[in-house]
């Protein structure tokens, strides 16, 4: 009577491969003025914050601009921190063995569903941005805090403080205006922080070549302060509510 054989079960190839993981990283930024207020909501866990997701030496984020039909969502280096912004953490979220060009996908089509002019600062922004990318990326949302205080000014917009829903501009530690001198130092600034070297420039998924000319601003004062609305300036960015967008909510356009 012949021998049997042994039927081992064919390995597909798939299984024989070395899957890569890809690190999925979320940076975190506080948005209110260093002092002892925004050290307390950090500590409680309602500070108003602003994220971005690392993936492969890239800090994705999203903001709001007024050119329809474009992008929102936006890539920077890591821990570039976006004007009045201050980084607080890196926080290891998870990993993906999607392969770089399923990576690459993802990111066009989160690109395509958050459009600079649906921000929102309350019901989609940044943060939601960054949950929607990691939950595809990994399969689980973002932590809550991260959009915490948005959270609290949807259930309670009566009460919320102004400050939580319109990030000011630019104060000091102590919460006083700055006088035009100093906010145009402060401005210049973090300008330069921002735009240290061309690998620093933020860029727009998909646009990345993009560039606003100097000359559609009406003056540097202008430009400055957002636009005038007038001539060849720009008003003010706002989202899709009408709020005024702070610095660190906006999507690069030039």
């Amino acid at each position: 009577m012949p021998a049997r054989k042994s039927q081992k079960p064919a390995r597909s190839h798939r299984s024989t491969l070395s899957l890569q993981k890809t690190e999925i990283l979320i940076n975190v930024y506080d948005l209110l003025p260093p002092g002892r207020i925004a050290s307390i909501l950090w500590h409680i866990g309602t500070s108003l914050l602003h994220s971005g997701v690392v993936i492969n030496g890239k800090e994705y984020a999203y903001g709001g601009h007024d050119q329809p039909g474009v992008t929102g969502v936006y890539w920077t280096k890591p821990k570039t921190e976006p004007p009045g912004g201050t980084f607080r953490c890196e926080y290891l979220h998870g990993f993906t063995l999607a392969p770089q060009n399923e990576i690459d996908a993802i990111v066009r089509e989160a690109s395509e569903a958050f459009l600079g002019t649906a921000y929102n600062l309350l019901t989609k922004n940044c943060n939601h941005f960054t949950s929607y990318l990691c939950e595809r990326l990994t399969g689980k949302p973002a932590p809550g805090f991260l959009n915490r205080a948005a959270s609290i000014g949807m259930a309670l917009p009566c009460v919320v403080p102004k400050e939580w829903i319109e990030v000011p501009d630019y104060e000091t530690a102590d919460g006083a205006l700055l006088d035009d001198d100093e906010e145009e130092q402060q401005h210049r600034g973090e300008r330069a922080r921002m735009l240290r070297s061309s690998e620093e420039l933020p860029r727009l998924v998909g646009h990345e070549g993009r560039r606003i000319p100097e000359d559609e601003w009406d003056s540097e004062d202008e430009r400055r302060r957002g636009g005038s609305g007038k001539g060849k300036g720009k008003a003010p960015v706002r989202d899709a509510a009408g709020r005024a967008l702070p610095p660190a909510e906006r999507a690069p356009t030039a």
